[in-house]
């Protein structure tokens, strides 16, 4: 997790499904409403597999970030997920977004949070 002006992204590992899901969700959820950015990231760069929890912690996350007048994207989705996504109909809600991961080095402004 790491926070940079007003935007808060979240760096996704591994594997969403219903074993983990619950503890990535409440982790975010935290920072996000500690934080309270206008801008909440989550970077599926790093994941490698994801069932329908996944479509849930994406969907959850647009719901905080709208009550907390925010606005969510989902970055680097690995071309294996692209189809759950497309056949889930969360694209129509243009949080998706391609784009090489954020390189804030030599940056002091970049505050860095441990997920778990």
């Amino acid at each position: 997790m790491s926070s940079y002006q007003d935007t808060l992204t979240a760096f996704i590992e591994g594997d969403i499904d219903h074993h983990t899901s619950k503890e990535i969700r409440e982790s975010i959820d935290a920072y996000a409403e500690k934080y309270n950015p206008k801008l909440l990231e989550l970077d599926f760069s790093r994941v490698q597999f994801m069932d329908t929890s996944g479509i849930g912690l994406i969907m959850g996350r647009f719901k905080l970030m709208s009550a907390l007048r925010g606005k969510l994207k989902v970055i680097n989705i690995p071309k294996n997920l692209e189809r759950m996504i497309k056949l889930s109909g969360l694209g129509t809600l243009g949080i998706f977004e391609n784009k090489e991961e954020k390189n804030y080095a030599g940056s002091n402004k970049r505050n860095e949070y441990k997920l778990f």
